[in-house]
């Protein structure tokens, strides 16, 4: 049904306007009771193996929806009711910004991908905690909150203007992302590097500790897939040092000439980061290195063409204990996270794991063996 939907409406749709639209229909059917109950009911049923525990939360099951999709925190039951386990809004940043100028949004359906150049458009930091504050939640979710750095303010001040989004977002989040590795903010990437990422990383998590002082916010980086592999190793190392809770692997990639994309060339070659399907095994490379390195020592999260079951039962045997979606979401539609609970528990059953957490990393330890 959603396929025809797909190819009959949201197929002709400008991209950013068909996800308006979607986001919409999500929202209003969250804010019906006996529609959303029904539709979570079917949408969103629970399968005991998959309960998990990470990040000092209780969770139905590892599956959730990766930063991007709800940058305003507008959706945040909408999405629950669909059925994902933890909800990661964002990318927020201090300051409101508008983002890139639009077109800036772009399917290639061949390759099940997207490429976007959205440059963080957001309300930003203060309004987004009063929206999360004055929030009544109606499904019981893990919230995640995704940071990420003002487009106008310059490279030597970002610690100050992540450390503002900390102070008004962290007391609203259950986990909190600091997001070094969009290709659309010019200079964020040069984050990455370990000589600039300790402080920032350092700054924030006293940041966090200050603001709120009754728990203490699991702090994530999310990095890109075309870091360097020695990069890769220097982050895993940094993330041990400074006793991160997590790491989410990966972000969109700028790459293009090696991933054999059918789309049409002159797409191909839009600005911006590409996600879904294509992304996957560099994805996957990434969350292996980054296990191989940190062990259970920091918590992995794996997102980066995530289609299936079996991509997200692949991330787990990996490392990861947490996966997200995204991209394949605006080609599934509504029964995408039903389908990966499903695939996922029914793998998990005929697997010789007793439980989902036995299942994280056991590729590693096969090896090994």
């Amino acid at each position: 049904m959603y396929s025809l939907l797909f190819n009959l409406i949201f197929r002709r749709m400008d991209p950013e306007k068909a996800h308006h639209l979607a986001f919409r229909w999500i929202r209003l059917a969250a804010r019906v009771p006996v529609l959303r109950t029904f539709a979570a009911a079917f949408l969103a049923p629970r399968h005991k193996e998959l309960r998990t525990e990470a990040l000092g939360r209780r969770m139905h099951g590892p599956f959730g929806l990766a930063a991007g999709f709800d940058k305003n925190a507008v959706a945040v039951d909408g999405m629950a009711m669909l059925g994902f386990d933890h909800v990661e809004i964002g990318t927020v940043t201090a300051e409101p910004q508008p983002g890139n100028p639009k077109k800036r949004l772009f399917r290639l359906v061949p390759d099940r991908a997207l490429i976007n150049r959205m440059g963080f458009n957001n309300d930003g930091s203060a309004a987004v905690a009063a929206r999360l504050a004055a929030r009544n939640p109606v499904f019981r979710t893990t919230l995640g909150v995704n940071i990420g750095k003002t487009k106008v303010v310059p490279e030597d001040e970002a610690i100050a203007d992540y450390v503002t989004s900390t102070e008004r977002l962290a007391a609203h989040a259950d986990y909190l992302v600091v997001n070094v590795s969009s290709p659309n903010t010019p200079g964020l990437r040069n984050l990455q590097a370990v000589e600039h990422l300790r402080p920032l990383l350092g700054a924030v998590r006293e940041a966090a500790d200050r603001t709120v002082t009754g728990r203490r916010v699991p702090l994530l980086v999310k990095i890109a897939p075309d870091l360097a592999d020695e990069d890769v190793d220097a982050v895993a190392d940094l993330a041990v040092e400074l006793g991160l809770d997590g790491i989410i692997a990966t972000n969109t990639t700028i790459a293009r000439e090696s991933l054999g994309l059918a789309s049409d060339p002159a797409l191909v070659q839009e600005t911006g980061g590409l996600s879904g399907a294509p992304v996957k095994e560099r994805s996957l490379e990434v969350l292996r290195r980054l296990y191989a390195r940190v062990g259970d020592r920091v918590t992995l999260v794996g997102v980066g063409g995530i289609e299936n079951a079996e991509d997200a039962w692949q991330r787990i045997l990996a490392g990861a204990t947490l996966v997200q979606g995204y991209s394949a979401f605006i080609y599934e539609g509504p029964c995408y996270a039903r389908a990966i609970h499903k695939g996922l528990a029914a793998r998990l059953r005929n697997s010789p794991y007793a439980t989902l957490a036995d299942a994280v990393g056991a590729e590693h330890r096969k090896a090994g063996a």
